[in-house]
């Protein structure tokens, strides 16, 4: 059972008990000692596959070359064993290690995604789960459990609070549900966790300008800071350093200042008391390295590719028209009102966030690759810029409704095309959800998610280090304590070059 929970601003003289402020909720959910079903503990273990895929694909990107040279310049903290950092033998510091692999997971925007009321990347509480998770020894059970209760609550706090209306990215949501796992899997009291909360929180809240317009490097940060952020909030909560108070609630807290002001009302599902954590079966993956609402773009680009060749040309087209959502719209469509959107010159970031060139590509190629799709010169082509021009967006009322449907059997997150051709024909077609989303052509089993680890890592992973990783990840509940450093993955010999690392302050 879900139980719903009014969030509201107060004024500091109504002194709201700890026991009714959504930070301490969040801290009972991650508390309650509540067992993992199965089907929880085997998609816990698709998503770590998911993860350790797009990070190896990125392990030679300038921004994960960065991260790693500046986590490799912090050595383990006491208290622990360290952490390991994708592709090399070298443990950290547990912060460092969820930084490092945090920007690796991220970097090209290739893993999970939650999306309702904002918008998700819940695979991101895996990087600091897990790096605390080896260097305090924990089990593959504590893990799973601790990754169950971090994407339940970024899941559900998703699903209630909306932060891009305001401005303020989306990892405001990861601070909390990263130390809300991290509680989990160290077995604190809820008081504890609800400082880690509160903390993680007040670190974490930023603007939306990472994912406007050129769009930097910063993009593949901003989601490892959060996952640092809750390590550090959870070690400052356990020597008995306390939060701001109420954090979600105040009079001069994030909801009154930062989000709907001070006669905000939210409800925020959360499970009952002894209820099973489940948020991670409604989250889904991608199977194309681009911002997820471009994902089932794609797939029909690719079919109108098989079914209407010519369309590459274009000479053969007058215009393109999506119909979509608000998000696809506004964010990554003509309606975001970027120039940069239609560069041919923007960087890669900025290119996964233009729906124009993206749907261009795949239909011009019938294909989506994670480097030669967003390679300059593919980007620079002149029959791809004449065609991309004609490429724009409107929002459409009924596809945003479907956006934000509850019921998961209407939730959509494509629409229709009308691509108008140079004789004055127009040929339509539509597409609600990927074909690799649960209700899609080809929904991810198993099965897809080591496919895509194994392509990923072609080149990178020597085939006997790859098979090590795929039989203890799938072995997870059963690792003892202490055993977690079998979930990373070195690079074959003279893949990572440390010299290339640049150099900092550190």
């Amino acid at each position: 059972m879900v139980e719903q929970h009014l969030v509201r601003v107060h004024r500091s003289e109504e002194n709201l008990p700890r026991a009714e402020q959504l930070a301490y909720r969040i801290a009972a959910v991650a508390a309650d000692p509540v067992e993992v079903a199965p089907e929880v503990t085997e998609m816990v273990i698709n998503r770590i596959i998911d993860n350790a895929s797009v990070a190896l694909a990125s392990l030679n990107r300038a921004p994960v070359v960065a991260a790693r040279a500046q986590a490799g310049s912090h050595p383990v903290s006491a208290n622990g064993s360290g952490a390991a950092v994708f592709g090399v033998d070298a443990p950290t510091s547990p912060e460092w290690a969820a930084w490092a692999n945090g920007v690796a997971v991220r970097e090209l925007d290739y893993h999970d995604t939650f999306l309702a009321a904002d918008y998700s990347h819940p695979g991101d509480n895996i990087p600091p789960i897990l790096a605390v998770a080896q260097h305090t020894g924990a089990s593959g059970r504590d893990l799973v459990r601790g990754i169950a209760t971090g994407y339940e609550i970024q899941v559900n706090l998703v699903k209630a609070i909306c932060l891009h209306e305001h401005k303020i990215d989306h990892v405001a949501h990861l601070g909390p549900s990263a130390a809300a796992g991290l509680g989990t899997l160290l077995g604190l009291a809820p008081d504890t966790i609800f400082h880690a909360v509160g903390q993680a929180l007040h670190t974490t809240t930023a603007t939306r300008q990472s994912r406007k317009g050129e769009i930097s490097t910063w993009k593949a940060h901003a989601p490892a800071f959060a996952g640092k952020m809750a390590v550090e909030a959870v070690d400052r909560a356990m020597r008995g350093q306390t939060s701001p108070t109420p954090i979600y609630e105040g009079e001069d807290g994030v909801i009154a200042w930062l989000l709907d002001g001070p006669d905000a009302r939210y409800e925020v599902p959360l499970p009952a008391p002894n209820e099973q954590k489940r948020a991670i079966l409604d989250t889904y993956t991608k199977e194309h390295s681009a911002e997820y609402q471009a994902q089932a773009w794609i797939d029909l680009a690719r079919r109108l590719h098989g079914a209407h060749p010519e369309l590459a040309d274009p000479a053969t087209v007058r215009s393109i028209l999506i119909h979509t959502s608000h998000h696809t719209h506004y964010v990554i469509g003509s309606g975001a009102n970027d120039p940069q959107k239609y560069d041919p010159t923007a960087s890669r970031e900025t290119l996964d966030h233009s729906i124009p060139y993206i749907f261009t590509v795949a239909l011009q190629d019938g294909r989506w690759h994670h480097v030669d799709s967003y390679a300059a010169t593919r980007a620079a082509r002149p029959d791809t810029v004449a065609l991309w021009q004609k490429v724009t967006t409107v929002e459409d009322p009924e596809w945003t409704r479907r956006y934000h449907s509850l019921d998961i059997a209407e939730k959509a997150f494509g629409g229709r095309v009308e691509i108008t051709l140079a004789d004055g024909s127009v040929l339509t077609d539509e597409i609600a959800v990927a074909d690799a989303h649960p209700l899609g052509a080809r929904p991810f089993t198993r099965e897809q998610y080591v496919d895509k680890l194994r392509t990923l890592a072609d080149g990178v992973v020597e085939d006997a280090e790859l098979e090590r990783f795929l039989s203890a990840v799938e072995r997870l509940p059963e690792l003892e304590s202490g055993s977690l450093g079998q979930l990373n993955i070195l690079a074959r010999d003279g893949y990572i070059n440390p010299a290339a690392a640049p150099l900092g302050l550190f």
